[in-house]
């Protein structure tokens, strides 16, 4: 009965996170001011004024916490400790492509997802034992809503999240909703694995970008421009399962673009 009483529980919370989440996201989108189209940079960003405030305060927090910390993390954790906790980022969103892939109709990608996850749980993901078996398409929510023909929506820059559309953002949301992960974490162990799995990725994936995010950050005429540019090219090879190394437009923003695959 105990254990039923906190599988509820942590279900109840997922979805008050996903609903504070998309409170925020409904807050902001309804506080802004959209721009007419002969203003705007570009057509799919109609409030571009109050994004280019978010972009400007998420790079003040990378510039004071998340780059020195993801800088200390790259240089002074061993690259075996790096690849382990990549790894577990990894193994944690297989039960997320797993169920994406399941309601898109991709059985053998959610089979692989199923069976990925279930053979490195041995090592809680930090170990990979199918490194060389994998073929696992990354799936998520978004995905799931553009394959059933949700309209894209409009281009926003949410705090500490980065670039979203409307149509991510919900999917990210569900994304929060269904990943089974932290209730099969049972003891406080897993639990707090669990917990920090979010700062932790983040953290991992800005280490894995570090040059390639700070030549935008610091080299770029106009940065949001450029971070919006590549970020619907990422998305876009993403639906089309295609994400490649043809995407953008220098070696720079082939790594780059990395930091969105996750979004």
């Amino acid at each position: 009965m105990r254990f039923f009483i906190r599988i509820i529980g942590q279900k109840i919370s997922r979805v008050s996170l996903g609903f504070f989440v998309s409170s925020v996201a409904i807050s902001f989108v309804s506080g802004c001011t959209s721009l007419p189209e002969n203003r705007r940079s570009d057509l799919r960003d109609p409030f571009e004024n109050e994004n280019r405030e978010v972009f400007a305060f998420n790079l003040g927090f990378d510039t004071y916490v998340v780059e020195p910390v993801a800088d200390a993390y790259r240089t002074g954790v061993p690259q075996s400790g790096q690849r382990a906790i990549g790894n577990h980022i990894k193994w944690a969103g297989m039960p997320s492509t797993a169920i994406n892939s399941a309601l898109q109709g991709k059985a053998e990608n959610a089979g692989l997802a199923t069976l990925n996850f279930l053979i490195n749980g041995l090592t809680l993901g930090f170990a990979d034992l199918m490194e060389d078996d994998t073929g696992v398409h990354k799936e998520d929510f978004g995905q799931t809503l553009a394959a059933a023909n949700v309209p894209e929506g409009s281009f926003l820059m949410v705090p500490f999240m980065g670039p979203k559309t409307t149509r991510s953002l919900v999917g990210t949301i569900g994304d929060m909703v269904i990943n089974p992960v932290g209730i099969l974490a049972r003891s406080d162990e897993l639990q707090t694995i669990n917990t920090l799995q979010i700062p932790v990725a983040a953290v991992d994936l800005r280490a894995r970008t570090f040059d390639a995010f700070n030549d935008v950050k610091y080299n770029a005429i106009d940065p949001y421009s450029r971070v919006r540019s590549i970020y619907y090219q990422t998305r876009a090879g993403m639906l089309e399962d295609r994400v490649s190394s043809t995407i953008g437009s220098s070696a720079s923003d082939n790594e780059f673009d990395a930091f969105f695959e996750d979004e």
